[in-house]
């Protein structure tokens, strides 16, 4: 238990309470104790229903199933390595900068989900992230899966 302890405190600050949230909220809805359909961005629920806490929560919910769980553990992997990497590199110290940065990506990710009707905005926040850290390692050789080599 202590290895996990540690691990978890290697996380980065903001990567840290990111990945826990993004855990944490899937889990809560899929042991019933809130009702999952309220974490979803419904465009009338939250514009006319005053269901100010939607965003939000639609950014760390995910559907995990039976049919999703790899894709759920897939994105949980992006976010902790590119989200670390960054938050650890081109990021290090100037965490207020970093979140900035999130909550800039949030804002515009949740403005085009309201007015695309995406319910969940999880995934394109992790890929802005991924997409932040290509951009600054252009040149670096990375390992995709099964061995695939390409430039980020």
């Amino acid at each position: 238990m202590s290895d996990i302890r540690d691990w978890f405190r290697s996380i980065p600050i903001i990567t840290r309470y990111w990945f826990a949230t993004t855990v944490a909220v899937p889990l809560v809805g899929k042991l019933g104790l809130i009702n999952p359909a309220y974490f979803f961005l419904w465009p009338k629920a939250f514009l006319y229903g005053f269901q100010i806490w939607r965003p939000i929560t639609a950014t760390f919910c995910f559907p995990v199933g039976p049919g999703t769980g790899f894709l759920y553990l897939v994105n949980l992997y992006f976010l902790y390595q590119y989200s670390t990497r960054l938050e650890a590199g081109a990021f290090d110290g100037r965490p207020a900068d970093y979140l900035f940065m999130l909550l800039f990506n949030w804002i515009c990710i949740v403005i085009t989900g309201l007015a695309m009707d995406m319910q969940l905005v999880m995934i394109p926040l992790i890929m802005s992230v991924l997409y932040v850290w290509a951009q600054l390692n252009r040149d670096m050789i990375v390992s995709f899966w099964f061995g695939t080599r390409f430039k980020a």
